[in-house]
């Protein structure tokens, strides 16, 4: 090969490398773009609403009347949270305890055949989980609110927990059993041979350096429990008012989205307040995301 054919060469491997650097910073800029351009889509559509309101008046009232031009969204952010907490509440020890036996106790054999059932309970469509909360829920916790006390429809803050937290586990399980084995070998063997148990060596080994990407699975699993939709408004109730115990029915936000925007589009106030609520759950999971990554340097710096 004569000089120029490799100059030649050399100039053809540099204008390609420069073109494929070039499109794969065009793509990460996007997507780091893109949240910033969600909010800001949402902002502009919420300021027909937040002219006429202000954001005190709309975040801490209750009083919803939209054809009365009333738009108070506290019951629909403390329906929110109920239904996010309880739910990571339920799920969190079942994901926990059952991450910890499937990559220290059980068999590897059981290990690959838990793996396709988990991808297939994280691909099931939302809807049937809400088909199964009305079959076999609600009238669980029907029966179970009149023995404590509680008389109830079914349809409430607990029933919706409780499909949200069956919804989520597969992604926080799956995320939790890959945080565990991450963890080296070296320090279990390490802390074995030093004469701890097995139980020892898990409780102040294996979780304390699995620490951060522990806080990382449940910070994940807020987010995504805090905007579903379509399971939780089959069974929550959808009755617009503060709820005071688990055994109420609620009205979270994304119920709130889904069960009204497509035949209120043409009253722009109420369409702008749709929006508003989605700019609430925007920011809200948004403060979770950047809470739970402050949370994990700060355990990170720890160990």
């Amino acid at each position: 090969m004569n000089i120029a054919a490799k100059s030649y060469f050399r100039i053809g491997r540099s204008l390609k490398d420069r073109f494929h650097t070039s499109w794969m910073l065009v793509c990460l800029v996007l997507v780091l773009l893109l949240p910033f351009f969600l909010g800001f889509g949402l902002l502009i559509k919420s300021l027909v609403l937040l002219k006429e309101e202000s954001i005190w008046q709309l975040l801490f009232s209750s009083k919803w009347h939209p054809l009365k031009g009333e738009f108070g969204f506290l019951p629909f952010i403390i329906s929110s949270l109920w239904v996010t907490i309880l739910s990571i509440f339920i799920c969190g020890p079942i994901c926990l305890f059952s991450a910890i036996h499937l990559t220290h106790y059980a068999k590897r054999w059981f290990l690959k055949f838990i793996h396709p059932v988990i991808d297939i309970l994280a691909g099931i469509p939302s809807v049937i989980y809400g088909v199964w909360g009305v079959v076999i829920i609600v009238p669980l916790i029907s029966k179970a609110g009149a023995s404590f006390g509680h008389p109830n429809s079914g349809y409430t803050i607990l029933t919706g927990a409780i499909v949200l937290s069956i919804m989520i586990i597969p992604f926080v399980l799956n995320i939790l059993i890959e945080v565990i084995r991450a963890v080296p070998q070296g320090l279990v063997e390490a802390s074995l041979s030093l004469g701890a148990t097995k139980w020892e060596t898990i409780k102040k080994v294996i979780l304390r350096k699995a620490f951060p990407g522990i806080i990382s699975a449940f910070g994940l699993g807020i987010s995504r429990a805090f905007g579903e939709t379509i399971a939780v408004l089959m069974v929550v109730g959808n009755v617009v008012k503060i709820p005071s115990g688990v055994f109420q029915a609620g009205y979270p936000l994304p119920a709130l989205i889904a069960n009204n925007y497509g035949e209120m589009l043409s009253i722009p106030l109420y369409d702008s307040a749709l929006m508003f609520a989605a700019l609430i759950l925007f920011v809200v999971v948004t403060i979770f995301n950047l809470g739970s990554r402050y949370l994990i340097l700060h355990a990170e710096k720890r160990i």
